[in-house]
């Protein structure tokens, strides 16, 4: 029989980070007059542990014998979102497990705020301590069994396209959230009615994703028309040009996770098939990459930005049959950034929409979530840049109050690796995953989305 221990742990913040905690959440709450915060763990586990299996585990998870009186105040559970399963929660059940801790499913941590004051208003103070992109807010400890509820997969279901015609597949896109465009719609449904089908939920979501503006592939790949004349290449045709011109010392470009370039060889230290440690003579390739994570750092900086920087490592990563990243960059590109005390004489106070983050708060957070994902995977975060900019032009406010976040990086490849196997027609490929294999939770669709469109939901799903 499975069971939920939920253990207490320590002090979850240094004094001094605390103090800024309490401080900006102050400033939504005047009347908070004391905060303090502890971390609590919970543990999915098979059968219940022994005393000394017990020990063990908050030995592990760093949790003394002896823990000093509870806080004061009122409690503000703050865990990871409710249905998903956190980065430090993977890592913390793997580690369980290799250290003879087989019985364990899952663990998971949150932070135990106690607010002290009267009156205060919870609603504002849970804003200002927790992440509605990554986090949920809890009254009570037992709540935290939330985390391990186990929810029965989702039947398969189809969209009427061939009763209700387009309006059956217009209201799948506002329930799902699918940000399919007017001519996206059009073609699903003249498609779907030439084959006489109706569309799956999958094929709708796969489709959707296919097709978000993460990275603005279907802007950079359109025909376009300046003054009346049809332009005769891409924005991506414009780029491809300079390789065209010039494709000597060029590998891979254009077809794969990342670009390849000529490389030299070397010796290359790993284990050989007898799993002997060696050095190898090979050539080796250097490789790059830079792609783009602007919605979800626009509504959730650290997070987002962090996500930006791991999706650009597992695209280094699949590149060929698989690859080395060795160093990584970020950049982000932001509105006036208007420091308390230190604002410019240029800047101004436009303001933002209200679900996207400040500039300031941006670069505050932005670079410190990418170095921390770079960190994670033992890669280091060596170059970047920012920029911020915001002016008045033709009676309207331009500026980049949708920040760009670029997270790019470097690596190598060995040449027999460089290239993907080709898999003949008719070769069965079967696909794993949930149902659309989302990005994120619905982060391509609100990412193709104009800002303030979508609903709240999808946005702040996104990562």
């Amino acid at each position: 029989m499975a069971e939920i221990l939920k253990l207490r742990g320590i002090a979850a913040f240094s004094t001094s980070r605390l103090s800024r905690i309490a401080e900006q959440a102050r400033a939504a709450v005047p009347s908070l007059a004391g905060l303090a915060a502890e971390h609590w763990y919970f543990a999915e586990v098979e059968r219940p542990l022994e005393d000394r299996q017990l020990a063990r585990l908050k030995e592990l998870l760093g949790i003394p014998a002896t823990l000093p009186a509870a806080p004061a105040g009122e409690l503000l559970l703050v865990t990871p979102r409710l249905g998903t399963i956190s980065p430090w929660s993977s890592k913390a059940t793997d580690i369980a497990r290799n250290c003879g801790f087989d019985g364990v499913r899952r663990i998971e941590r949150g932070v135990a705020y106690h607010a002290v004051g009267k009156p205060l208003d919870f609603q504002a103070l849970a804003a200002k301590l927790h992440d509605r992109m990554t986090e949920s807010v809890l009254s009570d400890i037992d709540a935290a069994e939330r985390l391990f509820h186990h929810v029965a997969p989702q039947p398969l279901t189809t969209v009427d396209v061939l009763g209700r015609g387009r309006a059956g597949l217009v209201a799948a896109n506002a329930e799902l959230g699918l940000a399919l465009s007017e001519d996206e719609i059009d073609y699903l449904v003249e498609n779907f009615t030439k084959a006489g089908r109706n569309p799956t939920d999958v094929e709708l979501m796969m489709f959707a994703q296919a097709n978000s503006e993460h990275c603005r592939h279907k802007i950079f790949n359109a025909s376009w028309t300046v003054d009346g004349e049809e332009q005769p290449l891409s924005l991506f045709g414009m780029i491809r040009e300079s390789h065209k011109a010039h494709p000597e010392g060029t590998v891979v470009a254009y077809s794969d996770n990342a670009a390849v370039v000529e490389g030299a060889n070397i010796k290359r230290f790993f284990p050989a098939v007898d799993g002997a440690y060696g050095y190898i003579d090979e050539t080796t390739h250097i490789l790059a990459k830079v792609e783009t994570h602007n919605h979800p750092t626009a509504i959730s900086p650290f997070p987002g930005a962090a996500t930006g920087s791991g999706g650009e490592i597992r695209d280094e990563g699949a590149t060929g049959r698989g690859s080395k990243p060795k160093a990584g960059l970020c950049g982000f590109t932001v509105s006036d950034l208007n420091i308390p005390g230190y604002e410019q004489p240029w800047e101004s106070k436009y303001g933002k929409p209200e679900r996207i983050a400040s500039a300031l708060d941006i670069m505050i957070e932005g670079p410190i979530g990418a170095a921390a994902f770079n960190n994670e995977f033992g890669r280091p975060n060596l170059a970047g840049y920012f920029r911020t900019f915001e002016q008045e032009f033709a009676g309207e406010m331009r500026g980049y109050h949708k920040p760009i976040m670029i997270a790019g990086g470097v690596g190598n490849i060995s040449a027999d690796h460089s290239f993907k196997i080709e898999f003949k027609p008719g070769t069965l490929l079967i696909q794993l995953g949930g149902p659309g294999m989302l990005i994120g939770l619905g982060g391509g669709a609100a990412s193709s989305m104009t800002t303030g469109a979508n609903t709240a939901d999808f946005d702040f799903a996104s990562v």
